[in-house]
C-alpha cells in the first residue's frame, strides 16, 4: 500500500470510530484492518514509518569485505578512475570466482555504501543521428599509469566516430601540438578513411583564439594539417562538453572498464600496445540504442569515409644545428648527443616523442624527447670513438651515468670491467672493456649483455673469450647433407688397357741394355 492510500485509510478509520461504529472492534471488522491498526490512527493521522526489515545477506556476505577494500583504496586512486559497481562485480567474478552475488546486489550495495559522500548528478542528453562517415568528436584526457615501476600522468588522445561508435585512443606523456596531430594520423589509419568532420573543444593544440560565436582563430599547423588531408572542424562554445557528449562519454566508459585498476606496463610503447587491444576489444560490443555491433557499423562507415592521403602530413619541426665540441645538437633548448664531428652541420627534427639527427639523407642519432629545458640526452654509443682514445674519460662521464639512470648498463657490465682492470690494468682494461662495448653496436646490445654474463658464468673474464662467443654462431658450418646419384650409368667407360704400352716399355729397355 503506498503512502497516500495509508493516510486515505487512517482518515476513514477516525471517522468511522468517531460517527460510525465508536469501538476499535466494530471499526477493525468493518473496514477489514487489523485493531493495531485502528489503535495507531486514532492516536496519529499520520501513517508511522515503515521499519524495514535487516535480513542476512547470504550471498553478499563472503564479499563485502573485498568491495569495501575497493572503495577505500579508490578515494586514493584519480576521481575519473574509480571503480564503478559494474566493474568491481566484474572484479569479483574474476578475482572471487566462489561467490555467486548478482549484479543488483552489488550496485545497491555499493550505493549504500556511496550515500554519505552524495549521489553524482546525471545529466539528460539529447540523442542525435548521424550520417556514416560525417563526424567525428576527438579530445584530450588525463589518466595515471603505472609505467616501469612509478606512476605517472598520461594524456590519451581518444577520436571516436559518431554514426558507428568505434574510437581510437592513445597515449603521450605530453599533450603537445605534435602529439595532436600524430594521434589524428593514426587515428585516420584505424579508420580506415577520414572523416568529414571533426569536433573539438577549445583546446590549445588547436585554437589560438576564440572569436564570436562558434568562430575560432585557429593555429596554422591545424589549417596545414586539415588542408592536407581534406576535413572540416567544428569547435563547442566554452565550458559546454555537452556539445561533444559522444567522447566525452566514450572517455568515461573506456577509463572505467580499461584504466581501472591502474595499469601497469614497462614503457609507453607496451602501454598504447594495451590501449589497442582494448580498442579492439570494445569492437565486440553493442551500444544502447544501435542496431549492430561496433565493429560492423565500422565495416559499413569504412566505405563512407573519405580516402587517406598518398603521404602522412610533416609532423616534425626541422632545425640544422651545428655539432659543438661536446658531440651533442642543440634543439630548442636542449641538447642531443651524435656520433657526428665537431663542426658538422646536421638536420634535427623534433617529433612527438622522439628527436632525430639526421645527416646526408641518414638517420644517425634518435632520442626520447626531453621536455625540461637545459637537459643534455646523452647517449654512451656516440662516444665509444672518442672513448678508444681516452679511455680515462669513461668512468666519470655523463653518458655513462645517464645509461646507468636508464637502466641500459647491467651489474654484469661493471663485474667484467673490473676484472679486466685487475688482468690488464686500469687504462688497458678500460680499453678492452670499449672494445667489447663497439660489439654491442654489431650485435645488439641485448645479445652483448647475454654472452657477458654467460662468460662471467663460466669463470672466463676475458675479452677474446666474450668476442669468441659472440661470433661462435657465425663461425659454425652447417652439415653436409647425404644425397645419392641416379642415371650417371649411361656415362660409363671401359678401363684403357695398357699391354701394348708395356712391351713398348720393355722394347726400349732391352735396347739399352744391347747399346751398352
Amino acid at each position: 500500500m503506498d503512502r497516500r492510500r495509508k493516510v486515505e485509510l487512517f482518515e476513514e478509520i477516525r471517522r468511522e470510530y468517531t460517527h460510525g461504529a465508536g469501538t476499535i472492534q466494530g471499526v477493525a471488522k468493518k473496514l477489514g484492518v487489523h485493531r493495531r491498526m485502528v489503535r495507531q490512527a486514532l492516536g496519529n493521522a499520520i501513517p508511522p514509518e515503515r521499519k524495514m526489515p535487516v535480513r542476512n545477506r547470504p550471498r553478499l556476505g563472503p564479499v563485502m569485505e573485498f568491495i569495501d577494500e575497493i572503495l577505500r583504496l579508490d578515494q586514493q586512486a584519480p576521481r575519473k578512475q574509480r571503480h564503478t559497481a559494474q566493474r568491481i562485480w566484474l572484479r569479483i567474478g574474476e578475482e572471487r570466482p566462489e561467490a555467486t552475488v548478482s549484479a543488483a546486489t552489488v550496485r545497491r550495495y555499493v550505493r549504500q555504501q556511496r550515500e554519505e559522500l552524495g549521489l553524482a548528478l546525471r545529466e539528460t542528453f539529447v540523442p542525435q543521428a548521424y550520417a556514416w562517415g560525417g563526424e567525428a568528436q576527438v579530445d584530450w584526457y588525463e589518466a595515471v599509469a603505472e609505467i616501469g615501476g612509478e606512476r605517472q600522468q598520461v594524456y590519451n588522445f581518444a577520436m571516436r566516430s559518431m554514426a558507428s561508435g568505434g574510437a581510437f585512443h592513445v597515449a603521450y606523456y605530453h599533450a603537445t601540438q605534435q602529439a595532436f596531430l600524430e594521434a589524428h594520423e593514426l587515428a585516420f589509419h584505424q579508420f580506415g578513411g577520414v572523416f568529414r568532420l571533426l569536433r573539438y573543444d577549445n583546446l590549445k593544440s588547436a585554437v589560438k583564439k576564440i572569436l564570436r560565436g562558434h568562430q575560432r582563430e585557429e593555429t596554422e599547423r591545424l589549417i596545414a594539417f586539415r588542408s592536407h588531408w581534406g576535413f572540416q572542424t567544428e569547435f563547442c562554445n566554452p565550458a559546454r562538453g555537452n556539445e561533444k557528449g559522444g567522447v566525452e562519454g566514450e572517455v568515461g566508459y573506456f577509463r572505467r572498464n580499461h584504466l581501472v585498476p591502474i595499469p601497469q606496463v614497462k614503457n609507453l610503447e607496451e602501454l598504447n600496445q594495451q590501449l589497442r587491444r582494448c580498442c579492439q576489444q570494445d569492437e565486440q560490443r553493442r551500444i544502447a540504442g544501435k542496431p549492430m555491433r561496433v565493429g560492423e557499423a565500422m565495416r559499413i562507415e569504412r566505405d563512407h569515409l573519405l580516402p587517406l592521403a598518398p603521404e602522412g602530413f610533416e609532423l616534425g619541426e626541422t632545425s640544422f644545428p651545428t655539432v659543438d665540441g661536446k658531440g651533442c645538437v642543440k634543439v630548442r633548448t636542449n641538447c642531443y648527443s651524435t656520433a657526428l664531428k665537431p663542426g658538422t652541420r646536421t638536420q634535427a627534427k623534433l617529433l612527438p616523442a622522439y628527436v632525430e639527427i639526421w645527416q646526408e639523407r641518414e638517420c644517425v642519432a634518435r632520442h626520447e624527447r626531453s621536455f625540461g629545458r637545459y637537459q643534455q640526452v646523452l647517449d654512451l654509443e656516440h662516444y665509444l670513438d672518442v672513448l678508444e682514445k681516452k679511455p680515462g674519460a669513461l668512468a666519470g662521464s655523463s653518458p655513462l651515468q645517464q645509461w646507468r639512470e636508464r637502466g641500459r648498463w647491467p651489474e654484469s657490465f661493471d663485474r667484467l670491467w673490473l676484472s679486466l682492470q685487475e688482468r690488464h690494468g686500469k687504462s688497458a682494461g678500460t680499453r678492452e672493456m670499449i672494445a667489447l662495448l663497439g660489439q654491442g653496436k654489431r650485435h645488439g646490445w641485448g645479445r652483448l649483455q647475454q654472452v657477458v654474463e654467460k662468460a662471467l658464468a663460466l669463470g672466463c673474464t676475458d675479452a677474446a673469450a666474450v668476442r669468441h662467443l659472440l661470433t661462435a654462431s657465425e663461425l659454425t658450418r652447417p652439415p653436409t647433407e647425404s644425397f645419392q646419384l641416379s642415371g650417371l650409368e649411361r656415362y660409363d667407360r671401359p678401363l684403357p688397357q695398357m699391354n701394348e704400352y708395356d712391351q713398348l716399355l720393355s722394347i726400349a729397355a732391352t735396347g739399352a741394355e744391347v747399346a751398352r
